[in-house]
């Protein structure tokens, strides 16, 4: 059995970026404290994600299940970057896809609720989606995630802050943003539910 693949870690204390460094749509300039993750970074790190899901997984089929709403967008770029690879490399991955989705999210505080409707955000989801895989008897099971959590394969860990952007929404809102950012006090109150 691989181990878990490294993750690129955000620390706690970093600064993160300047707002005024990036392109952020006007609506949300004063809803945001920073840029945790530039999109540049995200896609390159998810580029290297598809390179070691290939690695592990190559000449196995797969079927990829992608978690809505949050993880659409690292699911559509991470697949992009395995079919660009299996075009173009030795190895190749058989693949469908299929969706589930889960929520246990309102505002920024955890329902203890699990809906099977959002992402791997938590442990206790990523556990819940699990179970719910195993009912139907896989061979093999691997999780790759966005943010850590115990992934198989991770893109990031980051700080504990609730961050937005890159499909990670607050009540539906900041999905429209490319880069990975810190939600403000004045956008939280903006948005609550």
């Amino acid at each position: 059995m691989a181990t878990r693949s490294p993750s690129v870690v955000i620390n706690d204390d970093g600064p993160g970026y300047d707002l005024d460094l990036f392109c952020i749509p006007n609506h949300y300039a004063e809803d945001l404290e920073k840029v945790f993750i530039p999109h540049g970074l995200i896609m390159d790190r998810t580029e290297r994600l598809a390179r070691d899901v290939m690695k592990e997984m190559g000449g196995h089929h797969i079927v990829a299940v992608c978690v809505l709403k949050e993880g659409y967008k690292i699911f559509a770029d991470l697949l992009d970057y395995i079919k660009a690879l299996n075009r173009n490399s030795d190895r190749s991955i058989p693949m469908t896809v299929d969706f589930i989705r889960l929520k246990s999210y309102c505002n920024d505080q955890s329902t203890r609720d699990i809906k099977v409707i959002d992402t791997i955000d938590t442990g206790k989801t990523t556990q819940t989606l699990l179970s719910l895989v195993k009912w139907y008897n896989p061979k093999i099971v691997k999780v790759a995630s966005f943010v850590g959590y115990r992934a198989d394969f991770a893109g990031f860990e980051i700080p504990d802050k609730f961050v937005v952007g890159y499909a990670l929404d607050y009540n539906e809102y900041f999905r429209d943003l490319n880069h990975v950012c810190a939600i403000s006090e004045t956008g939280k109150a903006k948005y609550k539910a």
